[in-house]
């Protein structure tokens, strides 16, 4: 208050020494003009181009005048004329505003524009010259934003939209809704804008972990104009739906999903709100493929019932003219049966869960000054499941030909997690220095049960006939654990534009965990972009770092649960069957632990990659990526057996997770968007994605199969090839096509004997002189369109002029509709879309097992042809 006290009444000696000296010399009075951009969020758009040009008689003789806002969002226009000006602003995926009739009076007029999501992807100018946009590392040179046609198509069950946003990324991106990390997505017709990434900006202000920094960026849209209210209704059954070429007949199938979304102002250019609630009644169907004792085949449809609700609730309030605050609250639900049912799982495995998830989030932002912009986030979360088995009998395993008795599955688990996150930006000459802290933790309780009533594992059928079971495993005792972690990330890092065609950008990120011996961890980042040619079409980037990642705690909660004393795993080779003959006998048991030396993992990397733009509607993006990853957790056996004896007879096998996994990395990703502005609103992009990937490592507590040697157990474990397609278009008036074409080449699988030549009780002895992971099952893609018309109804009521407020929102959501555009005051939306339409069948389920009746098969198929119809309306 005290600066701004002060800045004020330099402000007034200003006002008055200059316009004396000015009418001295006939000049007329000036003023300065301080423009600030946000969306619709309120977060500022940094670096978005703002054009002042007279708006009456006097003014209009004046030059026209053009800059850029800064890293905190504000545009400064020094020495403008008293007069009536027009204030347009644009940036990339926005639609850009005109405001006519500002009037600048006095020693300085601040004006906020607030700028609704472009509803077509456009080339658009924004920095202080195309030179200099070309260079922002928040800009599109680095990302591809989603238009609303794009969003429109991608599929509206959450779970399916997640799933296809992380096939057109490349590999490893993390999603984020608003900034925060984890929990559900939020229903799409709350989503405003989807950037999803194409360079790995390598920025300290970003965890990264081992498989990188680049996030998918979900952002929602407040409830900005005049009440809107959306309601839809989905329905799906299988008359249209496809067979899988491994049941006998076709699997039951319906969805019914009702949803509801509203959103208003609630006082002018102060607050909003938005909400959205979301009723599922669904049931897909999996297929049960096994080769039973007989010696048959068992083939047949399993049906998978699923309840679900959803529902969002979101407020924005300006708190005094430059900062607003958010709160979202979303509750999700679901109840799910017939789970553990299928592929090589007989019925009576089958499973339900129930689980509840809350999460709160509070976020804060605006500027502190002229220099200064900051933002704080707050994400708590609370999750309940909870499972229950349908049938309570031990396990009968054959390994790849069937599995039958209970899933013994029992208890649930309880978890509050909470994300607090402030960044600051400082803006001073060409440096834009950004700084934070995240605080990142949680409580998790556990009473999951698993294993409780005993598993025989039989190697082949023939064992089976032959009542030979080669292991019998069961898990007694507390299973009960409680436990906290804490962890917490500190950075800095400074971008620096060295020349009008150069930006330098160098950080350095601290980071600590509990339940890891590693006291501190540094993680330095740098990089390099260059913009060599004046017209700004052509971005170079390289950039290079080191990143940590977080101690897993499913791994660290194994640890405590499975300790050899808390919960005891017995395992007895070659038992009796049907029954063990324990006989009050406690047989060696099995241990889980984590390496007191534990380190967190750790990754080097490199990238350099170049962006160009052509003829105004195209963009095109080549990227390498190299990694080099260290310390990943790998099971080492403390107890393996020598000559069939272990070292230590109270034992079976002592699993340590240890810091000795390694992977490697490199990846190609080439990205591309046509759009036709003119043309039918036509908008094409594509993304590709090669990748060469290897660990020698598959989990915290899974041993090698030959012994102790890491070095034998590399091998791949990607798709060598990702691709993605979207095209969008509207053919006339009212009537939109989407279809998303997504593929990638054969998933690796590993192959086995199926027999247990080292007597460690687990069967993953490979062939000799045969690699993990040396299969691969066959490639995947699918044809996934999208039909809408859209129908306007009544007469839209005119809207009203701007006038001359310094403060505008324009634009606002649009009510979830994704559509072609209609005028009317109501509007109906009718749609049809289809998952895989050409129905191809993704082979998935491949047997890598030599004794398995299915070896080298495939058991079942992914994405099998779905077609749903749906109607919306909202006014």
């Amino acid at each position: 208050m005290v600066g701004v006290v002060g800045a004020g009444t330099v402000a007034l000696l200003l006002s008055v020494a200059i316009p004396t000296s000015a009418f001295a010399q006939g000049e007329a009075p000036r003023g300065r003009v301080l423009v600030t951009v946000v969306d619709q969020t309120g977060g500022v758009l940094r670096a978005a181009r703002v054009t002042v040009t007279g708006d009456d008689e006097v003014t209009r003789a004046l030059p026209i005048r053009q800059g850029a806002a800064s890293e905190i969002g504000v545009a400064t226009f020094e020495g403008l004329a008293f007069g009536r000006y027009m204030i347009e602003a644009e940036f990339a995926g926005f639609e850009t505003v005109t405001l006519r009739g500002v009037q600048v009076r006095g020693t300085e007029t601040r004006i906020t524009v607030t700028l609704p999501v472009k509803k077509l992807v456009e080339k658009v100018t924004v920095g202080r010259d195309e030179r200099t946009s070309g260079l922002d590392p928040r800009g599109d040179a680095f990302s591809t934003i989603l238009t609303r046609e794009q969003i429109s198509a991608l599929p509206d069950d959450p779970e399916e939209l997640e799933a296809v946003l992380k096939a057109m990324a490349p590999p490893g991106a993390i999603i984020r809704v608003d900034g925060f990390t984890g929990g559900a997505l939020p229903p799409k017709s709350q989503i405003r804008s989807i950037r999803l990434p194409r360079m790995d900006q390598f920025a300290a202000q970003d965890h990264g972990g081992i498989h990188g920094a680049m996030h998918i960026d979900i952002m929602t849209q407040p409830g900005v104009g005049p009440l809107r209210v959306t309601a839809d209704f989905r329905l799906r059954d299988d008359a249209l739906n496809a067979r899988s070429p491994f049941a006998p007949s076709k699997g039951d199938e319906q969805l019914h999903r009702y949803g509801f979304f509203a959103s208003s102002t609630l006082v002018p250019e102060r607050s909003s709100f938005s909400f959205s609630a979301t009723l599922t009644s669904q049931y897909d169907t999996d297929t049960l493929l096994a080769a039973v004792g007989d010696g048959s085949v068992l083939a047949e449809p399993v049906r998978r019932p699923l309840d679900g609700s959803s529902v969002t609730a979101r407020f924005d309030q300006a708190l005094g003219e430059a900062h607003t605050l958010r709160v979202n609250y979303q509750r999700t639900a679901s109840d799910r049966r017939n789970l553990g049912i299928g592929g090589f799982n007989l019925r009576e495995r089958g499973y339900s869960t129930a689980s509840r998830q809350d999460a709160l989030r509070i976020s804060e932002n605006g500027p502190i000054g002229r220099r200064l912009f900051t933002e704080t986030r707050l994400q708590v979360q609370w999750e309940r499941s909870e499972s229950i088995s349908a049938f309570e009998m031990p396990t009968i395993r054959v390994l790849d030909a069937f599995t039958s008795g209970g899933a013994q599955q029992r208890g649930g688990r309880q978890v509050t997690v909470f994300e607090l996150a402030t960044d600051l930006d400082y803006v001073r000459g060409n440096h834009a220095v950004r700084t934070g802290i995240l605080l990142d933790g949680g409580r998790y309780r556990s009473d999951q049960l698993a294993n409780y009533l005993g598993t025989y594992t039989f190697g082949s059928l023939d064992d089976y006939l032959a009542g030979r079971p080669r292991t019998f495993t069961r898990r007694v005792g507390d299973a009960r654990v409680s436990y906290v972690n804490l962890q917490a990330g500190l950075y800095v890092q400074d971008d620096w534009r060295a020349s009008r065609a150069v930006l330098v950008s160098a950080g350095v990120r601290y980071e600590v965990q509990t339940h890891t011996n590693q006291a501190w961890s540094l993680s330095p980042r740098a990089s390099l972009s260059w913009s060599p040619f004046r017209s700004g079409h052509t971005t170079l980037r390289a950039s290079a770092g080191y990143f940590h990642d977080w101690l897993d705690m499913t791994t660290f909660e194994q640890s405590l649960r499975v300790d050899g004393f808390r919960q005891q795993e017995l395992q007895i080779l070659d038992p009796a069957y049907p029954e063990p003959g324990l006989d009050g006998v406690v047989p060696p048991t099995n241990r889980y632990l984590l390496d007191a030396g534990r380190r967190r993992p750790a990754s080097a990397a490199f990238s350099a990659g170049v962006d160009r733009s052509f003829l105004q509607i195209g963009r095109v993006s080549f990227v390498y990526t190299w990694r080099d990853n260290k310390n990943l957790p790998a099971g080492q056996n403390l107890n393996a057996p020598l000559d069939g004896v272990r070292p230590d007879p109270q034992f079976a096998n002592v699993v340590e997770a240890r810091s000795i996994g390694e992977s490697r990395v490199h990846q190609i990703n080439v990205g591309g968007a046509l759009a036709r502005l003119k043309s039918r609103r036509t908008v094409l992009s594509t993304n590709y994605t090669w990748t060469m990937s290897e660990s020698n490592t598959s989990g915290a507590f899974s041993l090698p199969a030959s012994g102790q040697d890491l070095l034998a157990e590399w091998g791949p474990v990607d798709p060598r090839h990702r691709f993605s397609v979207s095209f969008n278009t509207q053919l006339m008036a009212g009537l939109a096509v989407n279809v998303v074409v997504v593929g990638r080449s054969g998933q690796p699988y590993n192959v086995t004997t199926g027999l247990d030549d080292n007597l460690d009780g687990v069967f993953n002895d490979r062939p000799s002189g045969v690699r993990r992971n040396s299969a691969r099952g066959a490639p995947h893609w699918s044809v996934s369109p999208r039909l809408t018309y859209s129908i306007g109804l009544g007469k839209r009521p005119d809207g009203g002029s701007q006038g001359n407020s310094t403060s505008v929102a324009h634009g606002g959501g649009d009510g979830g509709f994704n559509g072609g555009a209609t005028n009317g005051r109501c509007r109906l939306d009718i749609y049809v879309s289809a998952e895989n339409l050409l129905n191809r069948y993704n082979y998935v389920g491949y047997s890598g097992v030599r004794t398995s009746p299915f070896f080298g098969q495939p058991t079942n198929v992914a994405n099998l042809r779905k077609i749903e119809l749906g109607i919306r309306f909202g006014f």
